[in-house]
């Protein structure tokens, strides 16, 4: 995290004005995609949990991750984007292992994507599950 904020501390203004940009026409991208569809479902992350005394996911299968941060790929570009998002459970691994799917919805659509989130769980019922490792 220390390196994180160093490099961030290295920005000129036109990198963050270029940056900001970016991200704008990403917003306006993911905004088009809602004109059509509702939602937008997908993995929470990558892999399956890994164990504790890992730091982070260095490798997807045989692809090196380039930094702490690249294995949940998937949860910070939603986050990038400014739409609302919510993670639930959806199921385990044949190891008994927690996944989730993350729910993203229209901008400012917090109550649908909460909505939503709610009907899964009450349809699925993964929620009240403990993974046999918890149990």
């Amino acid at each position: 995290m220390i390196w994180n904020i160093e490099q961030g501390l290295k920005l000129t203004s036109e990198q963050i004005g270029a940056a900001e940009l970016k991200r704008t026409q990403l917003f306006d991208r993911v905004h088009q995609f809602f004109n059509r569809y509702d939602f937008l479902l997908l993995p929470v992350s990558q892999v399956p949990p890994f164990p504790v005394g890992q730091h982070w996911v260095t490798e997807i299968d045989g692809q090196k991750m380039a930094d702490y941060l690249e294995w949940m790929k998937s949860c910070y570009l939603i986050t990038a984007t400014g739409h609302p998002a919510i993670s639930v459970p959806c199921g385990f691994t044949p190891e008994g292992l927690p996944v989730g799917v993350q729910i993203v919805g229209r901008y400012r659509d917090d109550i649908g994507v909460l909505q939503l989130a709610y009907a899964f769980q009450q349809a699925t019922g993964f929620w009240k599950q403990a993974p046999p490792i918890a149990a």
